[in-house]
């Protein structure tokens, strides 16, 4: 099944490394105009010399006034993946009051001012579009460390159904992916208290994700050939969900 964006303009946030990174190459790779988002030069210097075609911005997404400032001077958005995001490991009991807001500033609340800016705008120019958040299994499955991080990710999901309902009658879809752990520089940096949970061996697959697992499911639901997929969010965890 091939998939095509030709003629379509894409933003893809916190595409410096990672998962956004694999994600920003793909839409060029399927013909997409991409902007590659993200607060770190050095890591949009290295895409654009990899990608010459790739369009970069440096912002950080914790600035509410300036994220809306450059991304309303661009075009039309079609495809907008809504990437980034940080963890920091806590304890509810201890977890400090500037951690809890950097976790929601970045994972929450920087994907609702982007999605409001791009949506206004696919609204505006009567396009439609698609919009795809990258959540986590962590927003329905509580663990170890986790208690500010899964409920940004949480918060993302019910923001996924809400925009749904929202922006359907604008031919805007909205879903989310919920992957278990990925092996980007975020989840090696935690590798040992990951490696100490039971997260792998309650997964039937056996195995965690890889990218491509994360990019493919992304790019299908920026498509149309997932046109009927609206207000979802889909795990991509190996059967983990099961339990």
């Amino acid at each position: 099944m091939e998939i095509r964006f030709d003629g379509k303009t894409a933003l893809v946030t916190g595409s410096g490394r990672g998962i956004g990174r694999a994600i920003a190459k793909r839409l060029v790779e399927c013909g997409a105009k991409t902007y590659a988002l993200s607060i770190f030069k050095d890591e949009l210097d290295s895409l654009k010399e990899e990608v010459p075609e790739i369009h970069t911005i440096q912002v950080d997404l914790r600035d509410w006034k300036k994220t809306r400032e450059e991304v309303e001077k661009l075009e039309a958005i079609d495809l907008l993946v809504n990437n980034a995001g940080v963890y920091k490991m806590n304890d509810f009991l201890t977890a400090p009051q500037d951690e809890l807001n950097e976790m929601m500033d970045v994972n929450f609340n920087a994907g609702f001012n982007v999605s409001q800016v791009v949506a206004k705008k696919m609204i505006e120019k009567k396009i439609g579009g698609s919009i795809v958040f990258i959540s986590s299994i962590g927003s329905t499955i509580a663990m170890d460390k986790m208690s500010v991080y899964s409920c940004t990710k949480s918060a993302i999901d019910m923001l996924t159904k809400c925009m749904a309902l929202e922006l359907g009658p604008h031919k805007i879809r909205v879903n989310s992916v919920n992957p278990t752990v990925v092996w980007t520089e975020m989840a090696l940096k935690i590798k040992d208290h990951i490696n100490k949970s039971p997260t792998l061996s309650l997964t039937p697959l056996g195995k965690f994700a890889d990218k491509d697992d994360i990019v493919n499911t992304v790019l299908f639901l920026l498509s149309d050939k997932s046109g009927m997929i609206h207000g979802e969010s889909i795990r991509i965890d190996g059967g983990l969900g099961v339990h």
